[in-house]
């Protein structure tokens, strides 16, 4: 499918979808709490966003029965809010995507509740490095091998892994579409990122093996995934603007 530009007015709806979803999680980051449920976390997103004059594009879509995602410690992404509670100790992301005006604004982040681990703390704060480190080497008209090259260069010389069969995507007009955008690649290769057009930077970071376990979703074609050997997983997502100079990060809260 071939990746068509924004105009300025739908750049406009962009940026104004991305910081409901960024706000969202500032929002939903006050009440986070050892013994609170993911279903509670997911019931604040929902009111949030519809308070806000939009829809949480995640609900319903391929089935998904959910208004975000809600991943614990070794799960790497598409946890489904239900009874899961918050331990103190625990790392969770919270993957939130907002739809208005007919655009769509994709961002998360990993959270600590409480009194986290040393390991979980640098797991996190790798994960976030690894999207920023990504997020710099975006140049209109480079390609996406770019990114994945300058995220998995930080996060193994940290001595993490990243997962290499999910990742970013295209976003805007539709939720998902191309380019998909690797946490690891070679520089110059991979897909084109076309000046004016949206798309997503989400590295999965990995303690341990970067092999992943998939998961039924019952009643959705979407799986949920985590680490196969147990051990901890963090993730930052931000969406981000390709323009005719360099980047804008939509999503900053």
């Amino acid at each position: 499918m071939a990746v068509v530009p924004l105009s300025k007015d739908e750049i406009l709806k962009m940026k104004k979808v991305c910081r409901l979803a960024a706000d969202t999680l500032v929002y939903v980051e006050k009440y986070l709490k050892p013994g609170m449920t993911t279903a509670e976390i997911d019931k604040l997103v929902y009111d949030y966003t519809l308070t806000n004059g939009a829809v949480p594009a995640t609900l319903g879509y391929h089935g998904f029965p959910a208004s975000c995602c809600t991943s614990i410690n070794e799960v790497v992404c598409h946890g489904v809010p239900g009874a899961d509670i918050l331990k103190d100790g625990d790392i969770i992301n919270v993957d939130v995507t907002s739809k208005l005006d007919g655009f769509f604004g994709d961002t998360s982040k990993t959270f600590m509740i409480g009194n986290v681990s040393d390991a979980a703390k640098d797991v996190v704060e790798v994960a976030l490095l690894g999207m920023e480190k990504g997020i710099e080497a975006i140049r209109p008209n480079g390609y996406t091998g770019d990114i994945g090259f300058e995220t998995q260069k930080l996060v193994t010389r940290r001595g993490y892994t990243t997962v290499k069969d999910i990742g970013g995507h295209g976003i805007g007009r539709v939720f998902h579409t191309e380019p998909f955008v690797p946490s690891w690649g070679k520089k110059g290769k991979g897909q084109k990122l076309i000046p004016f057009t949206c798309f997503t930077v989400e590295p999965m970071i990995n303690e341990g093996t970067d092999d992943i376990l998939e998961y039924d979703i019952p009643g959705s074609s979407h799986k949920w995934y985590a680490t196969a050997d147990k051990k901890l997983s963090a993730q930052f997502e931000h969406t981000i603007l390709v323009t005719d100079t360099g980047y804008e990060i939509l999503t900053l809260a």
